[in-house]
């Protein structure tokens, strides 16, 4: 596979967590919104603190916003004036710097000044997923012929992953760039080494692992097939740490961040749902519903992207367009 270098830029009510099943009814109601999309947005990531967010817009190409502001931070153009079609974002662990991609292409930026860093194009197969390591020291691309990349953009070093055996669906990247963990259709995610590509942990599922996250402080990683099971995991050990509790035969998420302390787990789904998760039992310990694109019919909205604001605060991006700032009362 070749890489090509270039550059495109343009400038510019409070919920009280019960724990009684009779009481885990959803939440519709956040204590704040922010309108950071008018047509609606393809794709968003929030920052680990939750303090930024970086969206698609339908019609308008990427913004950043500081969450609670009224007009974005800087306004980028992933290939000049072509339409906008980036459908995958990361932030960095210490937000100073994002990749966006397309299915052809991946570009990355710099948070702290605005300015593009490098723009590198695919000639095989296409881009399912990326994610960014602190100061943009590495990128991993997860690509559908089942093909992993780690890339520096300094040094220009490429590492491919051959493990998987069907297209990949997700990849996450430790704040160091040492470490990938990588989901596919193969029913199979893997933890391994961007040094040289050996694998340390196997996490298997019976069904196609459509989403993949590893937590920042090196505790967790959690895997998220097409059916059941959704499962946490001990990073260090391989060792399962509890499977997520819900009735439903199959639920797909779309994002999943693990709290500061390790107590968490937070995920977005396509059907609207944001949710906290006890990470040692598994269980739900909140849900909320974002609210739905104006004229859809039936209401919906796809979570894009969750996070955590503070100890007792969460903030989501979705489909509709909007940010929403939502509480919950921590043990």
């Amino acid at each position: 596979m070749k890489l090509f270098k270039s550059f495109h830029w343009t400038g510019i009510a409070a919920l009280t967590v019960c724990l009684l099943p009779a009481c885990s009814g959803p939440d519709y109601d956040p204590e704040k919104q922010w309108l950071h999309g008018k047509e609606g947005i393809y794709a968003a990531d929030i920052s680990s603190d939750g303090t930024l967010a970086v969206v698609s817009g339908v019609n308008n190409g990427i913004d950043v916003w500081q969450v609670k502001a009224s007009e974005p931070m800087y306004h980028w153009s992933h290939q000049g004036e072509a339409a906008n079609l980036v459908n995958t974002i990361h932030i960095s662990a210490d937000k100073k710097v994002v990749v966006t991609s397309d299915r052809e292409a991946f570009a990355l930026w710099s948070l702290e000044s605005g300015e593009p860093m490098g723009f590198w194009r695919i000639d095989t197969s296409t881009i399912r997923d990326v994610a960014v390591a602190n100061d943009g020291k590495g990128i991993l691309v997860g690509r559908s012929n089942g093909k992993a990349m780690y890339f520096e953009p300094e040094t220009g070093r490429r590492l491919e992953f051959f493990g998987h055996q069907e297209k990949i669906n997700s990849v996450d990247i430790s704040p160091n760039g040492k470490y990938a963990l990588t989901g596919s259709n193969d029913y199979v995610a893997y933890l391994w080494s961007t040094d040289n590509g050996q694998i340390i942990h196997t996490f298997t599922h019976p069904s196609r692992v459509t989403l993949v996250a590893l937590d920042d402080e090196g505790r967790y990683a959690f895997t998220a097939g097409s059916q059941k099971k959704s499962q946490i995991w001990n990073v260090q050990t391989g060792a399962p740490v509890a499977n997520l509790q819900y009735i439903a035969r199959q639920k797909i998420f779309t994002d999943a961040v693990f709290s500061e302390d390790g107590n968490y787990l937070l995920t977005g789904s396509p059907t609207r749902s944001v949710d906290l998760w006890d990470v040692a039992t598994g269980e739900s310990v909140a849900e909320w519903k974002v609210t739905p694109k104006d004229g859809a019919s039936p209401p919906s909205a796809v979570v894009y992207a969750v996070g955590f604001a503070g100890p007792q605060s969460i903030v989501s991006e979705s489909s509709s367009g909007l940010a929403e700032l939502w509480e919950f009362e921590n043990e």
